[in-house]
């Protein structure tokens, strides 16, 4: 059984290329807590709501452009805070 598969060519035989070709490319991010030597506190509740949506969820490193070993100190840090009920586990 064969199957035939669209080429993406006009008329003319050059290929074109959908919406998706193009790609961006994107300034590569730095860390904050890297690039300042902040060290990252569970006391420090104005740092923290920073990296905390409105629901209460952390934002991940994608968003945010901690680096991997922050973001877990980061983590650390606001689930220490909300133990301690610095920092709410959900704001309504």
């Amino acid at each position: 059984m064969l199957i035939n598969k669209k080429k993406n060519t006009k008329k003319g035989g050059k290929k074109t290329y959908g919406k998706f070709s193009k790609r961006k490319q994107f300034k590569k991010r730095f860390c904050r807590f890297c690039a300042d030597k902040i060290e990252i506190d569970y006391k420090n509740v104005g740092l923290l709501k920073n990296y905390i949506s409105d629901r209460g969820k952390i934002f991940s490193s994608r968003f945010t452009g901690v680096c991997v070993k922050h973001q877990r100190i980061l983590t650390r840090a606001i689930k220490r805070a909300r133990n301690i009920a610095i920092i709410p586990f959900v704001n309504l």
